[in-house]
């Protein structure tokens, strides 16, 4: 199982060498998720349109090692945009991948850019 998860890491904006292009913008619900696969990765892209921004990361949960995040509720902690999994309520941040319940698992973020209503999602590799 920790071959699943160690395929997962987070990607920052400056180390973005591929855009790929995930789907339109209207495919995807407000304040919600849907997944996109890209390569061997199962990817969580979130249109949190009450911030009117846009969130990506692994979509397995680094707990159960069940794709679902996608599926997640999102909402803030103290500002913080994060997921909630919809397996047993473990919240990530969508900005960094902290778990914000406090314990030691982490999930992937990846940047997203939106051009001309295309969702792209940034990658390292």
């Amino acid at each position: 199982m920790e071959q699943i998860l160690e395929q997962y890491t987070s990607t920052k904006l400056e180390d973005v060498k591929v855009w790929f292009k995930a789907a339109t913008v209207q495919d995807f619900p407000l304040d919600g998720g849907a997944c996109v696969k890209y390569k061997n990765k199962q990817i969580a892209v979130f249109n949190f349109a009450r911030l009117n921004k846009w969130y990506a990361c692994q979509n397995v949960c680094p707990h159960k090692i069940e794709m679902v995040l996608s599926r997640g509720m999102i909402g803030d902690d103290k500002g913080i945009p994060k997921v909630a999994c919809p397996l047993h309520k473990k919240t990530f941040s969508l900005e960094d991948g902290s778990n914000l319940t406090g314990e030691d698992f982490k999930i992937a973020t990846y940047p997203v850019k939106i051009e001309d209503e295309i969702v792209y999602i940034g990658f390292s590799e």
